[in-house]
């Protein structure tokens, strides 16, 4: 196998090499652009920038809005903004009469593109294959490859991985896999791809209780005619008691602030795995207005006596699936009864959600990772991963946190701070000024200042009455 080049100019270790290109490392590049001193440089399998392409489907909008673009939280004068993108398109007057703070998920697809294509320290079609720890030249070694087959060697004094995670699928569905090239089983990861076959077939079966398993559901409801003819019929389960709603009350959401990720990171091991679990409707639930619709589509199918073409079922768990003919034989459990009950369908879309998972990449420097019992990094305040001392340089990660940081960290809401939060550690100084107090919430036991009881208001120095103050 020929060795890899260094790249013209590439002799010098780079300050910061990023791994993978989704919306949080490409924040960290839209933020590092352009500071003073700074080489950075990003580096991505795909041949551009793309987002759950699965899933960007017509209607469907961000969770989050709009302000949680790569940079606005961070810095809100940086041109990488969504706002200027808007301006950049001419579409000002547009998106202020349009009156959207929830933008469309497509849109925002869109908008991440629009900067990576303009930043010049990313790179597509780069896939990385090692990771090493150089002791002679005291850095991280980074070996890609591009498409044309030719490998690049460059060193890092620093390395953020930002690689996303992967689909997960239930145990039982995963043998049957391979049917997924025709549409049949499928993580909703691949749903746009398969939309057509999907929306011929007789009977599909949606499983998962979140946002994506909603979308699902709902856009293979929409396919049926007004009279609930046409499509397939279409039944949604979830292993949750309820369809429940995603929490969304102003004072929920400072769960998702700098505040309550410090409060987390210093709670002992078993309370933030108890807590992560508990939290479920923070970033797992679904959209109030999606669940809204759902119910409305159904609604539509009983006018005039009719009876919609679909099921939902909460509280169900699949416990076995089969191929059985044309189709698939599911053996589901109803939680709360402990009874079993079969369920025959022709296809299945498995809105089950992602998990982080160990690039291969990894190999070369595995042994010199800190990892925790349950084979998870341990991640500072900073976010850099507990390295072997001989290692002098600083690995990062953006998204394999939630152990350690809380609900947030697959959250766009805190995407820019956590890396404006590395790039202030790479940098050695503060490139950005962050605050760490942002919410009224007090998590845990508050400080003397909170807790003192308040001094009272002598008669004197009272304020007059009817002032209402």
């Amino acid at each position: 196998m020929t060795a890899p080049s260094t790249a013209p100019g590439h002799e010098l270790p780079f300050d910061l090499v990023g791994v993978g290109i989704g919306p949080f490392n490409l924040s960290l590049a839209a933020l590092a652009d352009g500071v003073p001193g700074f080489r950075s440089l990003f580096l991505d399998a795909k041949p551009a920038f793309s987002w759950h392409p699965g899933l960007l489907m017509e209607g469907t909008t961000l969770q989050v809005p709009f302000l949680a673009d790569l940079v606005t939280m961070a810095d809100p004068t940086s041109p990488w903004s969504y706002l200027n993108y808007i301006r950049c398109h001419d579409r000002m007057f547009k998106f202020f009469f349009s009156e959207r703070f929830h933008i469309p998920r497509r849109e925002y697809d869109h908008y991440c593109r629009w900067v990576a294509e303009r930043l010049a320290s990313c790179r597509f079609d780069a896939r990385v294959t090692a990771l090493e720890w150089d002791e002679n030249a005291n850095a991280f070694a980074v070996v890609y490859r591009c498409a044309d087959g030719d490998r690049t060697r460059v060193l890092a004094r620093q390395v953020v991985l930002g690689v996303g995670t992967d689909p997960v699928v239930p145990e039982p569905l995963r043998p049957l896999l391979s049917d997924a090239h025709t549409g049949r089983v499928l993580h909703s990861a691949d749903y746009r791809a398969h939309r057509a076959r999907l929306a011929a077939a007789d009977d599909v079966t949606v499983v998962g209780a979140g946002q994506s398993g909603a979308e699902v559901a709902l856009d293979l409801l929409r396919t049926q005619d007004g009279n609930g003819q046409g499509g397939p019929y279409v039944r949604w389960l979830a292993r949750t008691a309820a369809f429940a709603p995603m929490e969304y009350s102003k004072i929920g959401l400072e769960h998702f602030t700098p505040d309550y990720t410090s409060y987390f990171r210093h709670l002992p091991e078993a309370a933030r795995e108890h807590l992560v679990r508990e939290q479920w409707q923070l970033y797992k639930g679904v959209s109030e207005e999606t669940l809204g619709q759902m119910y409305d589509e159904l609604y539509e199918r009983t006018i005039g006596g009719g009876e919609p073409r679909a099921a939902l079922q909460p509280g169900v768990e699949l416990v076995e699936a089969r191929a059985d003919g044309d189709g698939y034989l599911l053996t589901c459990r109803n939680r709360q009864q402990d009874s079993l009950f079969e369920i025959r369908t022709c296809a299945v879309v498995s809105a089950t959600g992602y998990a982080a998972s160990r690039p291969a990449f990894l190999d070369g420097i595995g042994d010199m990772v800190d990892w925790d019992g349950k084979g998870r990094y341990q991640v500072d305040g900073q976010y850099r991963v507990a390295l072997d001392p001989r290692v002098s340089g600083a690995l990062y990660v953006q998204n394999a946190e939630t152990h350690t940081h809380g609900v947030g960290a697959p959250d766009l809401t805190l995407g820019a701070w956590r890396a404006a939060t590395i790039l202030n550690a790479a940098a050695g100084r503060t490139v950005l000024p962050l605050s760490p107090r942002q919410a009224f919430t007090t998590f845990g036991v508050p400080r003397a200042q909170e807790s003192a009881v308040p001094t009272a208001v002598s008669p004197a120095t009272s304020a007059p009455a009817g002032t209402g103050r």
